[in-house]
């Protein structure tokens, strides 16, 4: 017999998208970092929100507060921000999983600065 447990539902980040936002679809990726190796200044024409899976990331949207991210921790990148910082911190490598949401047109998901 098996024995029946409640579902548990925690919640991990609420994010407001700007504007009118019209979501076709949505590319989840995986993507993993070096120890130490840093993502660069950057920017998504789209929204991504997303969630730490192992290791510890620097996160900085431009002129905010710097942020560690830990395995479980959510991340939001409003569309069109600069991201200063999105780097792998400690002494292993960092992975997690980002999820562009992109609309009918939209197919770049990052752009370098």
């Amino acid at each position: 017999m098996h024995q029946h447990s409640e579902v548990v539902r925690k919640s991990l980040l609420t994010a407001m998208i700007e504007g009118r936002k019209e979501v076709e679809r949505v590319e989840m990726r995986e993507i993993g970092l070096a120890a130490g190796q840093e993502v660069g200044l950057h920017l998504h024409p789209c929204p991504v929100i997303g969630v730490v899976i192992s290791g510890r990331i620097r996160f900085q949207i431009a002129g905010q507060a710097e942020k560690i991210l830990h395995a479980g921790d959510a991340f939001f990148e409003p569309a069109h921000t600069h991201i200063a910082h999105f780097d792998a911190t400690g002494d292993g490598p960092a992975k997690f999983v980002a999820c562009y949401l992109l609309g009918r047109d939209e197919s770049t998901l990052i752009e370098m600065l």
